[in-house]
């Protein structure tokens, strides 16, 4: 999942639809799923008695492993993903070619601290960031401006040759283990804002920052891992790659040096980073399959997670886990024996953790189709079984969640319908056209500990909450392919 967190350098905006002719629909209010709909057990059967995602899941992990996008591994796995969609019985499985950008690849990285300690540290490059050309020394200094004016002030024309701390340590709960629920989640999150620009001015001046200090000829970033137990947040993108080297640290490594700097002590630390770059345009690919329609084939449902990862670890939760779910309906449905009214489409979207480029890619390519989809269905935050749906402001659809839900409750819930705009991920990118989109909620499951870092693997995975995801996934597909009419189109932006 894309997040947002308080040292995130590169913000890609949301596609802008164009116009496009509107489709006739009945209310929202009026859609309901059929109650007594005799596919749905069958489904549920399918998904909780004879699942694969616990194979699925291991060989993508273990054996392809990081999803990197432009990445050979990142190829891989969607060749891997469409020879399963051959498998499982999809009436076609296709990769839908885009260009990426350019490639990077993490070299060979030492860092040490030459004062007011000499010891090795740990740390990682921020992703499309370069190299020191050899071992960069330099002192440490803790920009904590959070305007031009103070800035100018404390800063400018002081930086030159420095590893620049961006902003003060990010406070992070000290617990026995890690976060796992939404209310742990949440208050990481409020602390994470509380050191986010706050006033037109602040955020502004977050906007040129960095340009102001390359000008400055630093010696590189140092960001905040920002999570528990030495883990770090992983970002970056090739629509901004950095002209000057970038670093994560752990979060305690980070405190230590704000602690130093302000008891004035002098830091002083030491990288050694070998990335390289590409030189041309890279492909990047969407994996689709689909299940054909019987009656209006046209009309589309899709069912889409992203298929790329950050390469730190395996990508388990984000977001190798959706991606096996929305495999394993496509399973499900058509193990099922069953034949929806409307096309069931299955996207792998890759390029999501650089800025949402897949699915925005897919939403340019099948521009003339958007009118016929009936919605999207994404699953983006993390491991965790789905617990119910937030309704992305449009509280006129749930009654229509609710009846799709109501006839799972009692074998996959408990499942809840809910007020709620979820963002940083996939169905975003559709949302501007006036495509329903839908983001699952999810148990957190230590979420916000695991994504993006060294540790979003395998072991952090539950396979049986992803079965049963895939099941909803499923169960929602089938519902939504099913009513008589397409859903209302939302407002275009």
């Amino acid at each position: 999942m894309l997040k947002s967190v308080a040292a995130v350098l590169f913000l890609i905006p949301v596609a802008v639809a164009r116009p496009q002719a509107a489709v006739a629909t009945r209310p929202a209010s009026s859609l309901t799923a059929a109650a007594d709909d005799s596919v749905v057990p069958k489904l549920v059967r399918e998904g909780s008695d004879v699942s694969r995602v616990d194979a699925d899941l291991q060989y993508l992990l273990d054996v392809i492993g990081p999803r990197l996008t432009g990445s050979a591994e990142m190829r891989r796995a969607n060749e891997w993903t469409q020879q399963k969609f051959r498998e499982y019985g999809m009436d076609s499985a296709a990769l839908e070619t885009w260009s990426f950008g350019i490639g990077w690849t993490r070299g060979p990285m030492t860092l040490r601290m030459l004062e007011p300690q000499r010891r090795e540290l740990l740390g990682v490059s921020w992703a499309w960031s370069p190299g020191t050309n050899g071992p960069l020394a330099g002192s440490v200094v803790l920009m904590d401006a959070r305007s031009l004016d103070e800035y100018q002030r404390r800063f400018a024309g002081h930086l030159a040759g420095a590893w620049v701390m961006l902003g003060p340590a990010q406070y992070v709960v000290n617990a026995a283990d890690p976060p796992r629920t939404r209310a742990d989640s949440d208050r990481v999150d409020s602390l994470v804002r509380a050191n986010a620009p706050r006033t037109p001015d602040e955020r502004r001046f977050s906007d040129i920052r960095y340009s102001l200090l390359v000008r400055e000829h630093i010696a590189g970033i140092i960001h905040d891992g920002g999570k528990q137990y030495g883990l770090f947040t992983m970002a970056g993108s090739p629509a901004g790659v950095s002209p000057v080297p970038q670093i994560v640290i752990g979060n305690d490594v980070y405190a230590q040096f704000q602690r130093l700097l302000r008891r004035g002590e002098t830091v002083r630390i030491e990288a050694d980073i070998k990335n390289s770059f590409t030189r041309d345009t890279l492909k990047a690919y969407n994996t689709v399959g689909e299940i054909r329609g019987s009656e209006r084939p046209n009309e589309v449902v899709i069912l889409g997670a992203h298929l790329d990862s950050w390469d730190l670890a395996t990508g388990g939760t984000d977001n190798g886990a959706g991606a096996i779910a929305v495999l394993e309906a496509a399973r499900i449905l058509k193990a099922s024996g069953v034949r929806p009214k409307r096309t069931i489409r299955f996207v792998l979207f890759s390029g999501e953790e650089q800025g949402l480029f897949g699915s925005q890619e897919y939403v340019f390519a099948h521009e003339r189709e958007l009118d016929k989809i009936q919605a999207l269905l994404v699953l983006d935050n993390g491991t965790g079984r789905i617990t119910g749906m937030a309704t992305q402001g449009h509280d006129e659809l749930r009654d229509l969640w609710g009846s799709m839900l109501a006839p799972i409750a009692s074998s996959l819930g408990p499942l809840a319908v809910r007020s709620g705009i979820k963002t940083g991920t996939d169905h975003l990118a559709f949302i501007p056209y006036g495509v329903p989109g839908f983001n699952y909620d999810q148990l957190s499951r230590g979420y916000d500990f695991t994504h993006h870092s060294q540790v979003d693997d395998y072991d952090h995975t539950v396979p049986r909450d992803v079965a049963q995801a895939a099941t909803v996934m499923a169960v929602n597909a089938w519902q939504l392919a099913q009513l008589p009419e397409l859903l209302p189109r939302w407002p275009k932006k």
